[in-house]
Formats: structure tokens, sequence, C-alpha cells
């Protein structure tokens, strides 16, 4: 059985353009969408006495809320299999609670009542950082999410976090029908310097080694996608910055994210924190558990 693409849904203005971008995604990849929608007020209202049959305010709202969502998809992607859920829980919890058997999760950039100068709402950065399913944030510039750029970007890092990062980043670039992207950060040494004195002295090995990293780490991926156009770039600097630049111009920028057992707690690396936050693009975090 197919696992669904899961998407969080508040009725916020974000949030519907997460259920655009995941209908599309869903289409792609001729996979169901399950809407979920974590109402947290249910699970005290069902304490309080009853003295009507009627539903209760929050129970229509929330009704409401993902029905709407599911005839907006309906009319967006009509060969689409979408079903809706309500679940009794804050929507972190909820959403996590849907991961394990879930394709991806797809989360709007910030929910209903969060700040609209905030750079990433709390929701969607917990989702992220602990989902043992792949996450998709949905941000960043009009051409960006549309996919009207034709370019998917993934970050090669270190073995630990890269494989099922680049195994997401080839099938996204397949079902789209569009490039790839790798790119591998490599920093010089400190001691080398940078000045004109040690000109002379610097060792290439760095960005050698970069360079070879990367090609190995792609290698799998040209086998398994062979009419697949894939670009390899290694640049120097902090691997932050770079995918920042790279995701300027993509239709979505995937990153690993280490999941350590036993480990309790959100867990991201600098490089999918700042590309959460600041991305021009959508953005997959992939975990990868170690």
């Amino acid at each position: 059985m197919e696992l669904p693409l899961v998407v969080g849904v508040d009725g916020s203005d974000s949030s519907l353009l997460a259920v655009d971008w995941a209908a599309d995604e869903a289409a792609r990849h001729g996979l169901p969408l399950r809407l979920v929608h974590g109402f947290r007020w249910e699970r005290y209202e069902r304490a309080l006495p009853r003295f009507t049959t009627r539903p209760r305010a929050g129970e229509v709202m929330a009704q409401h809320i993902v029905a709407s969502c599911a005839q907006r998809v309906g009319l967006r992607e009509p060969g689409v299999k979408v079903s809706e859920e309500v679940l009794p829980d804050d929507a972190v919890s909820a959403l996590l609670h849907t991961a394990p058997d879930a394709y991806a999760l797809v989360v709007g950039e910030r929910g209903r009542g969060e700040l609209s100068g905030l750079l990433l709402g709390s929701v969607s950065l917990a989702v992220a950082a602990r989902a043992a399913c792949p996450v998709v944030v949905v941000r960043g510039a009009s051409p960006n999410v549309r996919g009207a750029l034709g370019r998917v970007v993934v970050g090669v890092g270190d073995a630990a976090e890269r494989t099922g990062a680049v195994r997401f980043a080839a099938r996204e670039a397949e079902a789209r029908g569009c490039s790839l992207t790798a790119v591998r950060a490599w920093r010089r040494p400190a001691e080398q310097g940078t000045g004109a004195d040690a000109a002379d002295a610097v060792d290439p090995a760095p960005e050698e080694r970069a360079a070879a990293e990367l090609e190995e780490a792609m290698r799998e991926t040209a086998g398994a996608h062979p009419d697949l156009l894939v670009h390899r770039h290694t640049a120097e600097g902090p691997a932050h910055h770079v995918l920042l630049d790279a995701a300027a111009d993509a239709d979505l920028v995937v990153v690993g994210a280490e999941r350590r057992q036993g480990h309790v707690g959100p867990q991201l690396g600098s490089a999918a924190h700042t590309l959460l936050h600041h991305s021009a693009c959508p953005v997959a975090v992939v975990p990868q558990r170690v």
C-alpha cells in the first residue's frame, strides 16, 4: 500500500499554500493525500457536560477547515485521492503521530495566529526537527513555490546524513522532469590563511576532496536514475551560506538531518535550520537515523 502524503492544515494562508503544493506533489508521485488538523481543545471539551446534541463550535470549525481544504484539492487536482482527519491534539503532536506512516509531511511556513514577522512558525520548526519522515516546509518566492525554475538542489553533507536526502532529491527531480544540482561545501584549513603571502602555500586538497566526496555520493543516484541530469557543484564556505545561494533559483532544496537513537528533542543541523528560516524556495528535511 502506498504511503500517503500528509499535509497539516489550519485554515491560514500559509497552510492553504501548503495544501496547493501538496496537491501538486501528490499528483506528480501518484500518492493519496491526507489532510490533518490538530485541534487540542477537543480533548478538554470532551470532558465537559453536554446539554445539547449540536456539535461544539470548535468541532464544527475543525471539520470545516479540513472539508474546505479537501474541496480545494479536488478543484486543483481532481485525480488525487483525499482523506480528512481531525486529531484531538496540538498541531505538532498530531502531525508527528502521522509521520511513521507518511511518505512525507508538508506544512506551511507559519500557522494561524502566529506573527507574520516571525522567520518561521513554531509548529513548522518543531515538526521538521523531530519527524521520522521527510518534512517539506512550503516557503519562498512565488516562482520557486510554483516550481517554475526547473531545478532541485540537494546539500551533500557528511556520509551519516546524506544518503536519504540524495535519494529523496533524485526522486523529486525525476518526478518534476527537471535537473538536480548536488552541492558540497568545503572549508580551507584556517592555518593556510588567505593573504598574498600564503598564496603559494595553499593546499588544493580540500577542494579536491570535496569533489571526490561529491562524486562518490552521487554514484548510486547516477545508476538508479540514468536519465536524470545531475550537476555537481563544490563551493568554498559554510554549508548554510552555500546552500542559501544555490536555493535562490531552485524549486526545492533538500537537506539531511541526523536522528540519533535515544536522543530526545529537536535534531537539526545548522544548514537545515538556516534554510528553514531564510530559503527562497520550499525546504525538504530528510531524517537519517545514525
